[in-house]
């Protein structure tokens, strides 16, 4: 399950989207807005996302409304990009030892 769900989120656009969706609820065509992204092709990566319980969504009329699943997926987003950050990091401090 662990590995459905990060092999989900291996994608720029649905890690774009949890950012876009981080503290709000958003109806599709405000995600789409934001995301600048074709219609079809959000559709699928939202698809996905919920399926696997990354994202929650509810119909109002005629809008689908998305958001985060939990807070904590957030989180988790924040926390690898700090992992990232670091790495980046030492790389840049590694390469700076050579000059």
């Amino acid at each position: 399950m662990h590995a459905d769900v990060c092999k989900a989120l291996a994608h720029e656009l649905r890690i774009e989207i949890i950012d876009v969706l981080k503290d709000k609820e958003l109806n599709f065509g405000e995600i789409a807005k934001r995301t600048e992204v074709a219609k079809s092709n959000l559709s699928q990566h939202l698809t996905v996302m919920v399926q696997k319980g990354i994202l929650t969504h509810r119909k109002e009329g005629l809008y689908v409304y998305y958001k985060l699943s939990s807070p904590k997926v957030y989180k988790a987003f924040r926390i690898m990009r700090e992992v990232l950050k670091e790495r980046i990091h030492k790389q840049n401090e590694l390469i700076n030892k050579f000059k």
